[in-house]
């Protein structure tokens, strides 16, 4: 077997590239003045937030995209990762 030269060596050591970085666009979409408002607006309105997004969510203007988006960032908190079928066993309950 040959030997390796020490750029061989080197080039397969190092990794290729960077590691991707994770982006949190969800405090992007909504800006610090604004945050907690649409929580209000259901409040005085008596309604829990899930309540008044579904409500609002066919309103116009600013109100129906803050309940359309109030209502996609809830949903997505609830969702879970499926867990491996390889390490599950069949007799098994969760």
């Amino acid at each position: 077997m040959a030997s390796l030269s020490m750029a061989d060596m080197m080039s397969r050591t190092t990794p290729m590239a960077e590691p991707a970085k994770k982006k949190n666009w969800i405090k992007a979409a909504v800006p610090k003045e604004r945050r907690g408002v649409f929580k209000e607006k259901a409040k005085e309105a008596g309604m829990s937030t899930s309540a008044y997004a579904k409500k609002e969510e066919n309103a116009p203007g600013a109100l129906g995209k803050e309940s359309r988006l109030a209502e996609n960032l809830m949903g997505m908190s609830h969702k879970r990762k499926k867990k491996s079928p390889l390490y599950d066993h069949p007799m098994k309950k969760d």
